[in-house]
């Protein structure tokens, strides 16, 4: 048997250390505390960076060429069309040099219509070499060219004056049109002038009517101000007497009281008032005496009266504070009672926990223990 050396499959091999490339990465981004609890992959965003910038690169350098490529259209498209204009130019040219060369109107058939020539054109051949087929004039044709060019000559004779009236009439109407129209201004204006003068007439007889109007009223008011004056002076004299002869200024004591009908009492004019009367005075003396010992009497009443409330209150307080020294002892009793129990609940959580410790929880946990956790990404 020979030894064949068949190469090795490495693919198997690859791919087991790629996953295990990945698996380490894992572990360390998932082990990191930074990156775990921050949530930051600082070279996934550099890539991503990179990637961006690559791609506006991208995109600029795109832009630079579609910018580049319709310069070039545009370049394309004038020499184009200056090209297309020279090509005209010189087929025009061209045919221009072809009409001079080879159509020329001395050539025509009509020549001696168009330029005056005798005969249909200038040959340049001998005659000897034309046959009958050349000959385009014979001998007696066109016999009345003469007369026929007279009757054209006067024809347009004709038209020009015919032409030429016209011309005239035109201008005659116009000129006419033009005088009828200047005729309508000035009478337009006339009338203008007539109305203007018509309208500064009604404004002046507007103003003497508003000026008499205006001295009028003047007047009118220049009187009733008189008599108004001459009524308030009269009015002032008579106050003046009423005032010199009135009770006020006599000092009369009856005229300050005045008898009502009915049972009313007298009612008292105050603008007539000299003074109270001595039996008025003692009236009022009394009534403010009687007033006096009312207030004294509600004061002794109110005294006793306050003295009973604060009795009754000094009471309440009392029985306020025996209370509150009721509820003081219960409130302490209660404390003393709630102490206790929380002791014998401390008693009794110390005796469980020293329970678990000493009786229920004797195997600690190795190394070992600790040691296969956080082994794996997965």
């Amino acid at each position: 048997m020979y030894k064949v050396d068949l190469p090795l499959d490495q693919s198997i091999e690859n791919a087991v250390e790629r996953r295990r490339s990945a698996e380490t990465e894992r572990k360390a981004r998932i082990f990191d505390t930074r990156l775990r609890v921050m949530g930051l992959d600082v070279s996934a965003l550099d890539q991503q960076v990179q990637k961006k910038k690559h791609q506006q690169n991208m995109e600029i350098q795109r832009d630079k060429a579609f910018d580049k490529l319709r310069e070039y259209h545009d370049e394309a498209l004038l020499q184009q069309d200056i090209d297309e204009k020279e090509k005209q130019d010189t087929l025009q040219a061209e045919l221009t040099q072809y009409w001079a060369t080879h159509q020329r109107v001395e050539d025509s058939r009509d020549a001696d219509l168009k330029c005056g020539l005798k005969g249909a054109f200038s040959s340049t051949t001998p005659e000897g070499k034309l046959g009958p087929a050349s000959m385009t004039v014979f001998q007696g044709e066109d016999i009345g060219e003469e007369q026929r060019r007279r009757e054209q000559m006067k024809k347009t004779d004709r038209d020009l004056r015919a032409q030429k009236e016209d011309n005239e009439r035109k201008h005659v109407g116009v000129k006419q049109r033009e005088m009828i129209v200047n005729k309508e201004l000035v009478l337009q204006d006339l009338r203008g002038v007539q109305l203007h003068a018509l309208d500064e007439e009604c404004k002046k007889a507007t103003r003497i009517a508003l000026d008499n109007y205006n001295h009028a009223l003047t007047a009118e008011r220049a009187e009733r101000l008189k008599e108004q004056h001459r009524r308030e002076e009269m009015e002032k004299r008579a106050e003046m007497k009423h005032t010199l002869t009135s009770d006020m200024m006599t000092e009369c004591a009856e005229a300050a009281e005045r008898e009502l009908g009915g049972r009313r009492a007298a009612r008292v004019l105050v603008d007539r008032w000299k003074g109270m009367s001595p039996e008025q005075l003692s009236a009022i003396h009394r009534e403010r005496e009687e007033q006096r010992q009312e207030r004294e009497r509600q004061r002794d009443a109110e005294k006793i009266q306050n003295a009973a409330w604060e009795l009754q209150l000094l009471k309440l307080s009392r029985k306020g504070e025996e209370e509150d020294r009721r509820a003081e002892e219960l409130r302490r009793e209660k404390r003393i009672q709630t102490d206790h129990y929380n002791m014998q609940l401390a008693r009794e959580q110390q005796e469980h926990q020293e329970f678990l410790n000493k009786k229920l929880y004797t195997n600690k946990p190795s190394k070992d223990y600790y040691h296969q956790f956080n082994t794996s990404s997965r």
